[in-house]
């Protein structure tokens, strides 16, 4: 079930550490490719695709210079994450029937057409967030926890997990 993310509006001078974890939430989660609008950010993407390549899997960040054309463009349904939405325990049964969708979150004030286009416009909660939060417990959601147990292919590095320490091995 391919599943794309949205990044609307990053700042690199304000946004870059919760952009930064906006990627590393959409991989280790389950999404296969995250874009972002707003400030071209090669640090930003570099620092989210290297992750990829030590700890493994196809997911990659890149810009996008037209949100609202990468939104019409989309090749499936798209969930924009708004508090003002319908509860996602509403909504997620349907959602889930779907095999390709874009997940939309917001950066800085999102435009009025992403209400419009989206063809949802799901809350996590009706109250002021993080969209790093809502992004994570819509993944989870999605996918049913199976994202948690899956493995990503080719990582040049893998964690051994244990009760105390860190042990953290080269492949």
């Amino acid at each position: 079930m391919p599943v794309h993310v949205l990044r609307l509006g990053h700042r690199s001078f304000r946004d870059k550490r919760i952009s930064t974890h906006c990627g590393l939430v959409a991989r280790a989660l389950g999404a296969e490719r995250m874009f972002y609008s707003g400030e071209k950010d090669k640090n930003l993407e570099n620092s989210v695709n290297g992750v990829s390549v030590q700890w493994g899997g196809d997911f990659r960040m890149e810009y996008t210079e037209n949100w609202i054309e990468t939104m019409r463009n989309f090749k499936g349904k798209s969930v924009h994450l708004t508090m003002y939405g319908i509860p996602i325990q509403k909504r997620i049964k349907e959602i889930r029937r779907e095999r390709n969708i874009l997940v939309v979150i917001g950066g800085e004030k999102v435009p009025p057409e992403v209400y419009q286009i989206s063809d949802w416009n799901i809350a996590v909660t009706n109250q002021p967030h993080s969209e790093v939060a809502a992004l994570a417990i819509f993944l989870h959601e999605y996918f049913q926890g199976k994202e948690l147990e899956r493995i990503f292919k080719n990582p040049k590095r893998r964690i051994i997990p244990q009760e105390r320490g860190k042990r953290v091995i080269e492949v």
